[in-house]
């Protein structure tokens, strides 16, 4: 029987099922017993399970970090959450020479999760709104996943909790409120497996995160203009499912990756190059990218209008390539309406 969640909803209920199931099991964080509750991830966790799994911490991001680090070690399954992405870059040490390299360098795994926060939002800014995925996905040891719909952020969550190794699990601010079916049962889904989310003919869009939304958009306004657009979500960038992709492009001949970071030094440059190793024969045209252009991200509403991409700048990729003419007209109605920097009206602050 399906049921309808918000993606908040099923991640707390990703965390509740594996703390009910696996006593090693705890979470910690800055705000995590807060009633903001981290977008609503976390409510009603420490009244089912106590101060002792459910942790608030001190603004000491890298000693934290050390302490998840060292509970996972001897047996523990922290899940250590960070309001924003950037908080997690005073614990960097930890994370890539420490989390990333201890099983490799003394054969002892260290299951922790990182849970972070990407993405814009109610102008906080270069310091504050970023998207940071390709920074860990460089790092051999990591795992860096990004859950687009509620199902894959209860599965990926309960997968990666479960994962013997460090897992980066990178949440959307814009995603929390969408909806989307989940099973009540606990379910995984598997880490380094892409999904086909729309099958399509004509072209490929390979997409992340948010991305993916905006690309679901931008396929259905296609088809009235007569485009059949395959949409594929990456649910995971290390490891990243190569070939679900070129599988996908062996039948279309054409690729777009849609990323929510910079282009420069990013997921969709990587997946560009493998995508070209492995299955260039099958390209009819040169892939495209559409991500973030190379500037901070802006906490102004009228420079973010122009700064970060929407389902119109993948319309406009995608008729480029494949040589079809859509009417500025039907491209403008295509934007999506309201402030660029706020999702819905239930967005009211920074967190």
């Amino acid at each position: 029987m399906s049921r309808e969640l918000k993606y908040h909803e099923a991640i707390n209920e990703a965390i509740d099922q594996c703390m009910a199931a696996d006593p090693s099991v705890y979470i910690m964080g800055l705000g995590v017993p807060d009633p903001n509750a981290i977008q609503g991830t976390t409510r009603g966790l420490r009244e089912k399970y106590g101060d002792l799994r459910v942790l608030d911490t001190p603004t000491s991001e890298n000693g934290m970090t050390g302490a998840a680090i060292g509970s996972a070690i001897v047996g523990m399954r922290p899940i250590l959450t960070h309001h924003r992405v950037e908080f997690a870059l005073l614990s960097m040490e930890q994370i890539v020479n420490q989390a990333a390299k201890w099983h490799y360098v003394f054969g002892r795994k260290v299951p922790m999760v990182v849970r972070m926060l990407i993405g814009r939002g109610w102008g906080q800014g270069p310091q504050h709104s970023q998207s940071l995925q390709a920074l860990f996905a460089h790092i051999p040891g990591l795992k860096v996943v990004l859950p687009a719909t509620p199902h894959d952020a209860k599965g990926l969550l309960t997968a990666s909790i479960e994962d013997d190794n460090p897992v980066l699990v990178l949440e959307h601010r814009w995603l929390y409120n969408t909806y989307g079916d989940v099973p009540e049962a606990p379910y995984r889904v598997p880490l380094g497996s892409a999904a086909t989310v729309r099958p399509g003919s004509h072209i490929t869009v390979a997409a992340c995160s948010h991305m993916v939304l905006e690309a679901l958009r931008c396929a259905e306004f296609l088809t009235d203009h007569g485009v059949d657009a395959e949409v594929i979500d990456l649910r995971s960038v290390r490891p990243l499912d190569i070939e679900t992709i070129t599988e996908s492009v062996g039948r279309t001949g054409h690729l777009l990756v849609a990323d929510i970071g910079w282009t420069a030094g990013g997921v969709s440059g990587e997946v560009v190059a493998a995508v070209t190793e492995r299955a260039f024969d099958s390209l009819r045209s040169p892939p495209k990218r559409v991500g973030l252009p190379p500037s901070p991200t802006p906490a102004s509403p009228s420079l973010a209008e122009s700064y970060y991409p929407r389902a119109r700048d993948l319309a406009v990729s995608i008729c480029a390539t494949l040589g079809v003419s859509v009417p500025e007209e039907a491209l403008t109605a295509l934007d999506s309406k309201g402030p660029i920097d706020v999702p819905d009206s239930s967005f009211t602050g920074p967190f």
